[in-house]
């Protein structure tokens, strides 16, 4: 019987023997896997002559990552940008040559025209997307949010007529039953959610501290 010798180079052989692409995900995310996952109105148990679960789960998975909200509106005619409120202003009113339908600014928030009866979870199974399995803390929501690119701008007068708004990928952190809002935080060039000291943020950014 010999000892079995390991070759200092083991590291650059297992590279070498890596013969094509991998169904891991390698990427550094702070959002859960499960996160992802569309919800499918299927039995569990397979029906003969239909697909099984997992198939069709993975099937509408990469089907909605082909969509973009931003796309989709701009299909329809419709200027993201606009979308927001903007303090009236009468001396820079466009002339009626220029404007496509009315002369008269945007002044209804999107609530007014908000409609949650064909949304396929409630709040709080969305946010229970963040709870991965045997872990405590609750990790953000991989989100959309029409937001400004200003945020100094954005938090000190949220409708100035100088804000451009766009759809950005942000963690959803918490969500509050009596206002009916989400606490979102943009992502930074990596796609991760931290805090200003490169943290994760977790369980909706409370700290022991506060």
């Amino acid at each position: 019987v010999t000892k079995l010798k390991m070759p200092g180079n083991l590291k650059s052989l297992m590279e070498k023997q890596m013969v094509g692409p991998s169904t891991e995900i390698l990427a550094e995310s702070d959002f859960p896997e499960q996160s992802f996952k569309p919800k499918v109105q299927m039995p569990f148990k397979r029906v003969p002559g239909q697909n099984p679960r997992k198939v069709e789960v993975e099937r509408r998975r990469r089907l909605y990552l082909t969509f973009d909200i931003a796309e989709l509106l701009a299909s329809k005619g419709i200027d993201s940008n606009q979308l927001m409120p903007r303090h009236y202003d009468p001396d820079n009113m466009p002339p009626i040559e220029e404007t496509k339908d009315s002369v008269f600014p945007i002044y209804l928030p999107l609530k007014v025209f908000d409609n949650d009866e064909f949304d396929c979870r409630t709040p709080e199974e969305w946010m229970s997307l963040g709870l991965e399995p045997g872990s405590s803390d609750r990790k953000p929501v991989p989100g959309k949010a029409l937001l400004p690119t200003d945020d100094v701008l954005g938090h000190e007068d949220p409708k100035s007529q100088e804000l451009i708004y766009k759809w950005i990928d942000v963690g959803v952190l918490d969500y509050d039953k009596e206002t009916d809002l989400y606490l979102v935080h943009k992502t930074d060039e990596k796609g991760l959610v931290r805090d200003e000291e490169g943290r994760p943020i977790l369980n909706g950014g409370i700290t022991p501290e506060g």
